[in-house]
């Protein structure tokens, strides 16, 4: 991990040219070490196969807040080891796992955990935000059980609860996005705090908003198709996304 006299980088624009090369060197660290990759994103899948599990043996969604309030964290030592491996790939460091590990086991008394800790409280007002949704369009709606009453979303009523839902969600997503695209690759290669990585990203994603969101959204379409077959696409999809991501940092940082 490198330790810049100078922490905050200048920011250049991407296109997607940019979108286009990093994918494909994504997908060439991850055959370059398949290993490494399948190892980190087994975090993602059994975190998922978890909160499925709650879900289903509780049959209440709400518990499923439980299980996924860790999840940042776990998500977030998952990504630090799939950018520190394509690191190594690019100073032609050697793909030691056991070292990769002890890389993001380093970070705990650092930045990130703060980073992860935002995450939650923004996750943690939208669960809050959705109750009151749900609230507000089906309150009143005469059933007791969501997943066996799925007419209710063809109502008006329901169907306006969607769209507004999906909506806000969407917001909400955005804003994480937006801090941790660049956030969190730039605390593994900078000596920088997690407010001005934060701040940094936002900045670039607001000054070029349709490029970023173009890469949000092609990182959510593919990640909820991977989470179809029981999260096992994850397997392929976290691995090239995350060694991607680092890549896309680069090129916008490395002027």
């Amino acid at each position: 991990m490198s330790n810049q006299p100078n922490p905050i980088p200048k920011i250049r624009p991407i296109t997607i040219a940019d979108l286009k090369i990093s994918l494909s060197r994504g997908l060439r660290d991850f055959r370059a070490a398949p290993w490494i990759g399948l190892f980190f994103a087994a975090f993602y899948v059994f975190a998922g196969l978890i909160m499925g599990w709650v879900t289903y043996v509780t049959g209440q969604t709400f518990w499923l807040i439980l299980a996924a309030l860790g999840f940042p964290l776990v998500g977030a030592f998952a990504a630090l080891g799939l950018y520190e491996t394509s690191r190594r790939r690019m100073t032609g460091e050697p793909l030691v796992l056991r070292e990769i590990i002890g890389v993001c086991w380093m970070q705990k008394g650092g930045q990130l955990p703060w980073l992860a800790v935002i995450i939650v409280v923004v996750f943690l007002f939208w669960f809050f935000l959705g109750h009151m949704i749900f609230a507000l369009f089906l309150g009143l709606s005469p059933m007791t059980n969501v997943l066996s009453s799925l007419d209710v979303f063809l109502t008006p009523n329901g169907l306006a609860m969607v769209g507004f839902g999906t909506a806000v969600g969407g917001l909400f997503s955005t804003i994480i996005f937006s801090f941790c695209v660049l956030g969190m690759p730039m605390i593994l290669d900078r000596d920088i705090d997690f407010v001005t990585a934060m701040i940094t990203s936002m900045g670039a994603v607001r000054n070029n908003l349709i490029i970023y969101l173009l890469w949000g959204a092609m990182i959510g379409t593919l990640t909820l198709i991977a989470m179809i077959p029981l999260f096992l696409g994850l397997f392929i999809a976290m691995p090239i996304l995350g060694h991607a991501t680092w890549h896309l940092y680069k090129r916008a940082t490395d002027i």
